[in-house]
């Protein structure tokens, strides 16, 4: 690949604090952060005044390709939105419809400054296409459920296997793959045994929902007679590589299992409140030195993929809950989204965070506009005011995506219609 340098000048740099500044990229990577950058041999130049350089926004929990199911089933408990509309659609679902609801969600992230997810669904050799074609960074993997049928558990080992063999480390690296059961109540403990054993013999991740519902809880507890943490933890399950999506009704108990088995958490507040699942005790998670990462969930359940409004939601829901105004303060929710999401998908050394070395994943917000006005706490405005339609420009592994708006690395026409069509045949299917 020919080396290409880029220069972001002029901008306010989040790093360690606010400091106004340059940043050189070269193959990719940051090789330079001051405001002494001499100018010439510079294949691309970005003028960044009055705007804010921030790392690139990490989704810790996505469903990418139900952004076809947007607006689907509405104000729904989560048992009766997954049983009668979710899974009965996705019965349907071909290779096809999960690439077109993956382009289009990777453009819906990019637009709003989302450069790393972490996805669980089906068909992932098509949403890693089109996470490929994107530009954007994924760890993706196949959701495994078995219901306890040994059949359906041995084409779920087959399918996770061939995910792994065609997806991992692809995309120039920007793809890795991880494991994926879906649930501990929808996972037999063969299937969870087998995920387990696999993770530690090949390094990979382990991506599931835990603790969702209060009913998930209480099924848990005459089924298992222990509580979702709890079984898992006596399955020997939990670990390190564990990256537990929801987890909204904890006891202590389970705190302690998480923070012990260093589980990071992905926090999904606007998922949680649309399906009225309740609220996450994040900010008792992050006083146990949890890592908790913000996930969007699905896009049925959201109904977007905007980052900036799952930063703000997390925060004041804290405070609401705890009744608190000082817990989750506006620069541990930008933590929240960029270097703890790096560090749930062991992406820490590579992503996340403005530093010298690290890979180029940035975007620049423009502060410019009336609802960032006056320029008076940059830290507090990324947290509490701005929206994802203030990113400016997105940049990742180097590659510029989008520049004053324009995204360059897909057209945005195509992929709306792409999916607007295969939402439409996947709706006349059931």
């Amino acid at each position: 690949m020919e080396t290409k340098t880029i220069l972001i000048k002029n901008t306010t740099i989040l790093a360690n604090g606010l400091r106004k500044g340059s940043v050189l990229i070269e193959d990719g990577k940051i090789i330079d952060i001051n405001n002494k950058i001499r100018f010439w041999g510079i294949d691309e130049v970005i003028d960044a005044e009055g705007k804010i350089l921030i790392p690139g926004l990490v989704n810790t929990h996505t469903h990418l390709s139900m952004t076809l199911l947007r607006g689907l089933a509405d104000d729904l408990p989560l048992d009766t939105w997954l049983n009668e509309h979710i899974f009965p659609r996705e019965a349907h679902l071909e290779g096809e419809h999960c690439y077109a609801g993956a382009i289009l969600a990777a453009l819906e992230m990019i637009k709003s400054g989302t450069t790393t997810c972490n996805d669980m669904y089906f068909f992932m050799d098509e949403v890693a296409r089109a996470i490929d074609e994107s530009g954007i960074r994924a760890l993706l993997c196949h959701g495994m459920i078995d219901f306890g049928d040994e059949e359906k558990r041995k084409g779920e080992y087959k399918e996770t296997l061939r995910i792994i063999d065609k997806c991992h480390n692809t995309a120039d690296g920007r793809i890795k793959v991880a494991l994926g059961p879906h649930t501990p109540y929808t996972c037999s403990t063969e299937l969870l045994n087998w995920v387990r054993k696999k993770a530690d013999e090949n390094g990979l991740k382990i991506h599931i929902h835990v603790s969702e519902t209060e009913k998930e809880v209480e099924d848990s507890l005459n089924d298992q007679k222990k509580r979702p943490f709890e079984y898992l933890e006596h399955i020997k399950f939990l670990g390190p590589d564990v990256i537990a999506a929801h987890a909204v009704w904890l006891s202590g108990a389970e705190i302690a299992l998480i923070k012990n088995n260093n589980v990071k958490i992905s926090h999904n507040p606007l998922s949680n409140m649309k399906l009225a699942s309740g609220i996450s005790p994040v900010s008792d998670l992050l006083a146990n030195d949890v890592c908790v990462s913000l996930g969007t969930d699905g896009v049925a359940s959201n109904n977007n993929l905007d980052l900036f409004q799952e930063i703000k939601t997390a925060s004041l829901l804290q405070k609401v809950r705890t009744l608190d105004p000082t817990v989750l303060p506006a620069t541990k929710m930008l933590e929240m989204a960029t270097i703890n999401g790096a560090t749930a998908l062991g992406m820490e050394e590579e992503i996340g965070s403005i530093e010298v070395g690290k890979k180029a994943d940035l975007i620049l917000v423009d502060m410019k506009t009336p609802h960032l006005t006056p320029y008076r706490n940059p830290v507090s405005h990324l947290v509490y005011s701005a929206e994802g339609s203030d990113v400016d420009t997105v940049i990742c592994n180097g590659e510029i995506l989008m520049r004053e708006r324009e995204v360059l690395a897909l057209d945005e026409v195509e992929v709306m219609e792409i999916a607007e069509n295969a939402a439409e045949d996947l709706i006349s299917r059931s």
